[in-house]
């Protein structure tokens, strides 16, 4: 079954987030709030306009942009400003300051375009002998560096957009398996399962512009995991195209023939090779979607509970909890944000997805759990407002950025009895980098062993807002590896994590790390200084 490829979807903001016209003004009373609680004053000079952006010129050697169009044509082969400017970078708060003071140093030299698995090949075939860098780009939502390529020792670097390979192939409806291309924007992919009853159930924050791809190559986990699991656990097998040759990977849900080679790809963030299609595990469209807060007197209490919902098996489709910070923030009216005080207790979000009798049962089995570990009960509206705002953060953050604060977030996953050790110590290390941050947690991701801690920490700018957050993010990095966390649970390794990630893994970890890079790409041309320490 082929389906018609759908028309691509409007490029995010070039200095932000998303669709420019969903950006939002801080109302003046949070504005005041901000000054009052942390200092922040609005930056001393606006924010470039696309005008002013410094461009480099263009490297890429003629030959090998003629070579290049000769492969997937013309017009798929761009060296405009508006091209390379789109495809600089990610979206951390970094990558954002930058772009705001108007430096695209890290532009790509030609953005590439292909249209199928053999122009990829091909691409990459040609990138090899000629030693031209190629960055793999999906959405361009990383937000830990995973897109700026190390240019010394290459001839140029190209973005390889993948935009152009957005179908859904085939449905199994038997085996309930889906095979779509890794172009596909999230929507775009459920949009086009709707039509045959079917989701992935994958909805992270980024999932407004994030392609499957980019899902696959991160290690990807969606707000509903508790109930639909992360995004590797969906990929029964893909295709992949390295400059050595292709790999077919995944011909049953479970083998004992030897490692498993998916997982060499699956958070590999296009250094090993880039992949052109994948065969995903889908599930029936939920009839009913159901979402309800509760409210537990400390972060301890609602870990403990949602611990024990995670090991008895059945979880909601999506457990969140806020810590106390977080809740305040969250829960307070823009009028009179921090008036609640630490005292409000934590938030906890449970969200019930399936057919009429499941989410009664699962809704009922739960609440008994909750309201057996402390939890009060506060009805649907808490959950609703959730859901309904749950993408709209990183524009928040864009009106923070625009109003003189620092914002970002960052992620790490422990064992149950190493989660209180582990929120203190990063609490603790971004306290003491930073001064009087605002510092909230959440848990959103579970599983019946551990969890995921996910920080968001606002400040008020300095003069050097870049120095500042890299000595937040080395000690917290620091503080994670010390305490025994994960570098990072979905939002992968990129250039920010290499170092932390090195350490976690080991001398002999990253000899063979090298050596699988060796092997595929023996030139280095795929994301060069992403990944590998």
């Amino acid at each position: 079954m082929k389906e018609t490829p759908l028309t691509p979807a409007e490029p995010m903001l070039w200095s932000g987030w998303g669709d420019p016209a969903k950006a939002a003004e801080l109302p003046a009373p949070v504005r005041g709030l901000l000054g009052d609680l942390l200092g922040v004053r609005a930056p001393a000079a606006p924010a470039a306009t696309f005008g002013e952006v410094r461009l480099p010129a263009a490297a890429l050697p003629p030959p090998v942009q003629a070579a290049l169009a000769a492969i997937v044509g013309d017009e798929h082969v761009r060296a405009d400003d508006d091209a390379r400017i789109r495809h600089t970078r990610g979206k951390s708060t970094p990558d954002l300051l930058l772009m705001r003071a108007g430096d695209a140093s890290d532009a790509p030299d030609a953005v590439v375009l292909p249209g199928s698995h053999d122009e990829v090949a091909a691409v990459l075939r040609l990138c090899a002998e000629h030693r031209v860098a190629v960055v793999p780009f999906g959405g361009g939502t990383s937000v830990v560096g995973g897109l700026v390529a190390a240019r010394r020792g290459f001839a140029g670097v190209v973005a390889l957009d993948l935009a152009r390979l957005d179908r859904l192939v085939s449905v199994d409806p038997v085996s309930m398996i889906a095979e779509l291309e890794p172009g596909l924007r999230a929507p775009q992919a459920e949009r086009l399962l709707a039509e045959h009853g079917l989701t992935l159930g994958h909805f992270p924050q980024s999932y407004e512009y994030a392609t499957l791809g980019g899902f696959a190559a991160a290690r990807s986990s969606g707000q509903a995991s508790a109930g639909y699991g992360r995004f590797d656990d969906m990929v029964a097998g893909m295709t992949v195209a390295t400059p050595r040759g292709a790999l077919e990977i995944g011909r049953a849900p479970r083998s004992a023939a030897g490692p498993d080679l998916r997982q060499v790809f699956l958070g590999s963030e296009g250094a090993f090779g880039v992949i052109t299609s994948l065969r995903l595990r889908v599930h029936r469209a939920p009839a009913v979607r159901a979402y309800e807060g509760w409210r537990f007197e400390s972060f301890t209490a609602g870990t403990a509970a949602m611990r024990r919902l995670a090991q008895e098996g059945r979880p909601p489709t999506v457990l969140r909890l806020s810590d106390e910070t977080e809740t305040m923030v969250g829960l307070a009216k823009p009028t009179d944000l921090g008036a609640a005080g630490r005292d409000s207790g934590c938030l906890l979000v449970a969200g019930y997805e399936g057919d009429t009798c499941d989410v009664a049962h699962r809704r009922e089995r739960a609440a008994a759990v909750l309201a057996e570990e402390g939890g009060v009960h506060l009805g649907p509206e808490p959950g609703e407002k959730w859901a309904q705002g749950r993408f709209s953060a990183p524009y928040l953050r864009d009106s923070l950025l625009a109003a003189g604060a620092t914002v970002e977030t960052l992620e790490t996953a422990g064992f149950w009895s190493d989660l209180p050790r582990l929120y203190d110590a990063v609490r603790l290390a971004l306290l003491g980098a930073l001064g009087s941050p605002l510092v909230m947690c959440h848990i959103s991701h579970v599983y019946a062993t551990g969890a995921s801690l996910y920080f968001t920490v606002v400040t008020a700018q300095t003069g050097d807002p870049l120095a500042q957050w890299a000595a937040a993010k080395r000690a917290a990095n620091e503080a994670i590896v010390r305490a025994g966390g994960t570098i990072s649970h979905h939002h992968g390794v990129g250039r920010d994590h290499r170092e932390a990630y090195a350490e976690e893994i080991g001398d002999l970890g990253v000899e063979i790390l090298r050596g699988i890079k060796e092997r595929l790409d023996p030139a280095g041309i795929l994301n060069p200084g992403v990944l590998i320490p």
